[in-house]
């Protein structure tokens, strides 16, 4: 049978040799995770403790070395940013050292797409010679929050990492995760790692600053979490529609919190955070999302995308028996209502073999989980059921339903 982890010989005599066993040892131990996530306003003023507290949270008698990646689209949307956070740790200076400016890094998912650009943030970290006590800031939207969180991971193995995420998308659904990665030989996130942040502050002034292009965007993720677990959520997310489609603040604050709590309620309760498993229900509607976001080349925004393939899975969903139907023609109805179109020439685009190009998106999907396919579809309204197989001649249909929506008079 296994054996167990010997105990170290604290004793003063020798061992005995004896005939050593064949069975293997099990190494067995965990390792808790547990960091913040805020919501607050106006972050940098400086008396704002929230960051601070933030920095201070294991050593607080420290002068803290920080090193800030920002966003270069969150920088022209606030020119004046780079000036706060000077004024800020001017402010805490006994409590903040920061190792130079912040660094201005490109915007969206360009940032995401070449290795260098992880390579240069790395060079960056040794020049200054941080250490793994030092902290690592992000303050931007998904993709770079994702390749910094990259740069933190794989740094002196691990460098705290501070997410200040910038979007509705990255405050509601990526920032609050364990996910890091950036895109490689034409695959979404090929290249990560699953590692906690040290702390996410998510500030409202920077959803304020979004194009409405942007705010739309994220809606995405709350309309898929309400739809796999929350029907009172997706109930409510119907009765505040315009609301939302306006960007009310009341209720934009509170779809954001909503969502991002949902969330973390599946990382954390799910029983597979680091998704060791095949079974992604977080990913309800992404393996046609990532797919037309490749063959889009990322024109089409990740919420706009991951909209697409809601609606899609959603219509597979009632065409396979599993939802009642004319709930694919509501869920469609309060996407579109929110902003969304549900239809991207992209979705015709052919293979060389013939087959319709997103279709491929199955394979990767496989490929990623390990070589099972597991692909989440809808049962009712927040309610999600995990399948391993998809149909071709029905995504197909699937596809060509949403086509004749988009052309009906």
């Amino acid at each position: 049978m296994p054996q167990t982890s010997p105990e170290p010989n604290t004793g003063a005599t020798a061992l005995k040799p004896v005939a050593l066993s064949t069975a293997p040892y099990i190494q067995k131990f965990s390792v808790p995770f547990e960091y913040p996530v805020h919501f607050t306003d106006a972050l940098f003023d400086a008396d704002n403790p929230i960051l601070l507290q933030t920095l201070s949270r294991i050593e607080s008698e420290k002068r803290h070395r920080i090193i800030i990646f920002i966003d270069e689209g969150v920088i022209n949307a606030m020119p004046d940013l780079v000036e706060k956070i000077s004024r800020y740790c001017d402010a805490h200076k006994l409590n903040i050292n920061p190792a130079c400016e912040p660094v201005c890094m490109p915007a969206g998912e360009k940032v995401k797409s070449e290795l260098k650009t992880i390579e240069l943030m790395q060079q960056r970290l040794a020049d200054h010679r941080l250490d793994r006590h030092s902290y690592v800031i992000a303050i931007g939207g998904g993709a770079l929050l994702d390749a910094v969180g990259l740069v933190a991971a794989t740094s002196h193995r691990g460098i705290r990492h501070i997410r200040v995420p910038t979007t509705v998308l990255a405050q509601n659904d990526s920032g609050v995760g364990v996910k890091n990665g950036i895109n490689l030989f034409g695959q979404k996130n090929y290249f990560g790692t699953f590692a906690p942040p040290f702390a996410v502050l998510n500030d409202y002034d920077f959803i304020r600053s979004l194009p409405d292009r942007d705010k739309i965007s994220g809606m995405a993720e709350a309309v898929k979490v309400a739809l796999i677990r929350d029907e009172s959520f997706y109930q409510w997310l119907e009765d505040n529609v315009e609301n939302l489609a306006t960007f009310n603040e009341p209720a934009m604050r509170f779809m954001i919190q909503r969502c991002a709590e949902l969330h973390m309620c599946q990382i954390a309760q799910g029983g597979d955070p680091f998704e060791t498993g095949s079974a992604r229900p977080l990913d309800f509607g992404h393996w046609a999302a990532h797919k037309l976001e490749t063959i889009t080349r990322y024109h089409l925004r990740h919420g706009e995308a991951v909209a697409i393939g809601l609606a899609l899975d959603t219509h597979y969903s009632v065409r396979s028996g599993l939802l009642a139907e004319g709930e694919d023609e509501r869920i469609c109805k309060l996407l579109e209502l929110l902003g969304f179109s549900l239809w991207h020439p992209a979705l015709d685009n052919k293979a060389s073999n013939g087959a319709l190009e997103v279709l491929s998106g199955l394979a990767d999907f496989r490929e990623h989980l390990g070589g099972k396919l597991t692909i989440t579809l809808l049962n009712a309204i927040g309610s999600g059921i995990e399948v391993n197989e998809m149909d071709d001649n029905l995504v197909e249909q699937s596809i060509a339903w949403l086509k004749n929506r988009k052309h009906q008079p």
